[in-house]
């Protein structure tokens, strides 16, 4: 059966490029989303300190233009007041009279309640007269007139809800009430301070209002960025892509190119060695000919003389199918194939050479070891064509990076030949990028040295270094 969950997983798999995007994106999505929240937040908690503010404000303007009515009402009532008894019925009528004819605004007027509970003044809502009011709540359950009548024995401010008379509507109602005490009569008025509330709530409105603007700039702040990165992305794209064709066509252009130096070097090979020979050996075969039809006695000499030439031949081809592709590298190892390959250097250029290693063990794999063995290759040809040296030694050996290969020569230097602008360095440096390794060269008149270092990557793990129990101990410790 499939399993689901590689299903899922293949199925919405994410290609380079959108994880890249998402890498970008996320991160600032993010951002922007804590950045909106924090500044969100602290707009509303600033915003409602400045609300809070203004109704503190407004309602006090509103509590002081209370105690101005008031202290007019005392005015008019205090030469009658200040001149009655306590049980002056005539007085007290009198000022009720003056107190209910005191009506201002749409729905402002002046209240009465004896400390008993009874309303004795109230213009604009006469059903209140007469009736004992004591233990009265608004529909919040808040006391009305016990209230009045307890506040107003320091003289104090009482809120409650309370009808509008213009409109018959409940709005919030703040009085303010002064105790008359030798009457035990509560004095008081109120204002109605809907259009504080409605002004509050107005602001804060505007507050969520502007906080939700605010959330859209950022929105669309986000959007237009999240649309530069995509864009950006998509222009990225397509210039590494342009990058990546251009590498790929400059790729195949030098794999071209090398094709051709390799084919053009076996057929030198081919021409300058074994053609060469082989002609030599037909001309030597048909003059051995020629002398066994006329049993001339140097025939057994010319027979002898194509046998060491088709010797020579068979060793010429070993040699260019070893160039090609050593046999021992596979067979034994990267440490034998240098070693071989240093000594037929000296064997054929005459140059005094030196060849160290360390004990691999078969920890290197078969990419690293290709790619060691074609650049000590490339540069032991390099030396031979155009160094001029007399002295070559090679050294391969592995340590907690990986594993490094270092040739030195007493040549001219690269400066002083053709290589700097030859495929030679290149070669290498292809070679060992494939890798992930680094390439080292450094020149000067006196000689060249070439690094070449592969990763800790192309080592093998220990328990792969022997390939069987029955290997030759030459297998089992060598690159």
């Amino acid at each position: 059966m499939i399993n689901r969950g590689q299903w899922w997983r293949d199925r919405f798999a994410l290609s380079y490029g959108q994880k890249v995007f998402l890498l970008a994106t996320v991160p600032l999505v993010l951002a922007v989303a804590a950045i909106s929240l924090v500044v969100a937040n602290q707009s509303r908690q600033l915003a409602e300190t400045e609300i809070r503010e203004l109704e503190t404000q407004l309602i006090e303007a509103k509590k002081a233009e209370l105690k101005n009515y008031l202290s007019l009402a005392r005015t008019a009532i205090g030469p009658i007041y200040g001149n009655a008894l306590p049980d002056d019925e005539d007085a007290k009528l009198e000022v009720t009279q003056i107190l209910s004819a005191m009506i201002y605004g749409q729905d402002g007027y002046f209240f009465v309640y004896d400390y008993g509970g009874n309303n004795l003044v109230s213009p604009r809502q006469t059903f209140l007269i007469g009736e004992n009011w004591s233990g009265l709540t608004d529909r919040n359950g808040v006391p009305v007139t016990d209230k009045i009548i307890e506040t107003a024995r320091a003289g104090g401010y009482h809120t409650f809800d309370w009808t509008k008379p213009s409109t018959g509507e409940t709005a919030r109602f703040v009085t303010y009430q002064i105790g008359l005490q030798d009457w035990q009569w509560a004095l008081g008025t109120g204002i109605f301070i809907d259009d504080v509330l409605a002004t509050v709530a107005a602001a804060r409105a505007n507050t969520e209002a502007r906080i939700r603007q605010t959330f859209l700039q950022i929105a669309l702040i986000t959007i237009a960025a999240l649309l530069a990165v995509f864009i950006t992305g998509i222009l990225l794209n397509l210039r590494e892509r342009k990058l990546a064709d251009s590498k790929l066509k400059a790729l195949t252009e030098r794999i071209f190119d090398t094709q051709e130096e390799e084919r053009g070097r076996v057929a030198r090979e081919l021409h300058d060695s074994i053609s060469q020979i082989l002609i030599g050996i037909r001309y030597t075969l048909e003059l051995a000919r020629k002398r066994v039809s006329t049993k001339d006695a140097r025939a057994e000499g010319d027979i002898d003389k194509g046998i060491d030439g088709l010797t020579n031949a068979i060793h010429e081809v070993r040699r260019i199918s070893a160039d090609l592709r050593p046999g021992v590298l596979d067979d034994l190892g990267l440490g034998p194939a240098l070693k071989s390959l240093m000594e037929d250097f000296k064997a054929r250029t005459g140059t005094d050479t030196h060849f160290e290693t360390v004990v691999f063990r078969n920890r290197l794999d078969k990419d690293a070891k290709i790619a060691l063995y074609r650049i000590a290759q490339e540069a032991l040809t390099n030396v031979e064509r155009h160094a001029e040296a007399s002295e070559v030694s090679l050294e391969v050996f592995g340590h907690r990076r990986g594993a490094t290969l270092r040739i030195q020569d007493n040549g001219t230097g690269i400066a002083g030949d053709r290589r700097a602008g030859g495929l030679g360095l290149r070669n290498m440096q292809e070679r060992i990028d494939q890798l992930g390794g680094t390439l080292r060269v450094l020149s000067t008149d006196q000689g060249t040295t070439i690094e070449a270092s592969v990763p800790l990557s192309h080592m093998l793990p220990p328990e792969t270094k022997a390939t069987s129990k029955s290997a030759p101990t030459t297998d089992r410790k060598t690159a």
